[in-house]
């Protein structure tokens, strides 16, 4: 088994990023040989300071690294370090078809209303999407709600691609399930709506890097209603506030929100909100150390993503290559 998976490398990371992806990763790289990589070649779809993308890049990589992300375990590089992504893109384009890319929900929504001023890196994300994922004959892929359409249509181009130029190349990959569930963050100001750096409201989203007094004003502060905690965990669907709080609570302690529910059912947030600050700094105090420990020595992080990169090279150079004789190129 072979998994791939990638994240774009922005800064500010929050505790959606490290609860709802991060974490997972660490825990999938026992379970399975595992490729993380930096998605730095995404990011082009849009407008970033170079200089922000370049720190963005070390910074997301010192996360990882301070989340439990471990180089001896794992092949954590940098997109572009590996030229072949970007290679093996330009051949799927010739097999990816626009009605495809046309219907990508994601698309639609980025692109919005103005899809004659978006980038064609938008437009084509999910052909390099599925380059990324096919480079290295990934037999899995972790996946949200989200993102399930990405892998129908990678599936499709590597079938695509097989059949087109009478080959086996490429692995149609699966929906990787394991590494425990990928908790869905929500704002601490809206129920409804994701955790996300693109919120205006600082306290709607609690950092990586807060300290401990701010994580505990952010949780104070998180927009709850005067009922106390339920029993009965179906009586939280109306509650979007109170759904997000008892499910942050139980994806940092590792419960189930029935036992969640179990121990403060009746409780009111005077004695929740405590107790789930005191959980996330127990949780974010020591990543927040090891981070700045690895924020100190950025030659280091350099030197790991780069033997990464070769390492991540040495697999991908064989697929490349083949797909190059099928297509007939050099």
């Amino acid at each position: 088994m072979r998994v791939v998976s990638g994240i774009q490398p922005t800064g500010d990371l929050h505790l959606g990023n490290l609860l709802g992806a991060i974490l997972r990763w660490v825990r999938m790289q026992d379970e399975a040989e595992c490729l993380y990589f930096l998605a730095d070649l995404h990011s082009l779809s849009e407008y970033i300071e170079p200089d922000v993308r370049r720190s963005s890049i070390r910074e997301m990589a010192a996360a990882l690294f301070a989340s439990g992300i471990d180089p001896s375990k794992s092949i954590l590089f940098a997109q572009s370090a590996v030229p072949e992504h970007a290679e093996l893109c330009w051949i799927l384009n010739g097999t990816a078809r626009m009605g495809w890319l046309n219907r990508m929900t994601q698309w639609k929504d980025k692109a919005g209303k103005n899809r004659e001023g978006a980038s064609v890196a938008l437009f084509d994300y999910p052909v390099l999407q599925a380059a990324d994922i096919l480079l290295y004959r990934a037999t899995h892929v972790p996946v949200g709600e989200d993102q399930k359409q990405h892998i129908e249509l990678t599936r499709d181009i590597a079938l695509k691609f097989n059949t087109d130029f009478d080959v086996d190349l490429f692995t149609p990959p699966e929906p990787f399930i394991g590494g425990g569930a990928a908790a869905r963050i929500m704002s601490l100001r809206d129920g409804r709506s994701k955790m996300s750096k693109s919120d205006p409201s600082e306290m709607s989203r609690i950092h990586l890097t807060d300290d401990d007094d701010a994580i505990a004003q952010k949780v104070r502060k998180a927009k709850t209603d005067p009922d106390p905690l339920p029993e009965d965990p179906t009586l939280l669907e109306p509650r979007p506030e109170t759904k997000n709080l008892v499910g942050i609570y139980g994806a940092v302690t590792g419960e189930t929100v029935e036992q969640v529910l179990a121990r403060f059912a009746g409780q009111g947030f005077g004695e929740f909100k405590p107790a789930l600050a005191d959980a996330l700094i127990s949780l974010l105090g020591p990543l927040r150390s090891r981070l700045e420990e690895f924020r100190r020595d950025p030659d280091e992080l350099d030197r790991i993503l780069l033997s990464g990169a070769e390492r991540a090279r040495e697999l991908a150079a064989p697929t490349l290559a083949e797909a190059y004789r099928a297509v007939g190129l050099k």
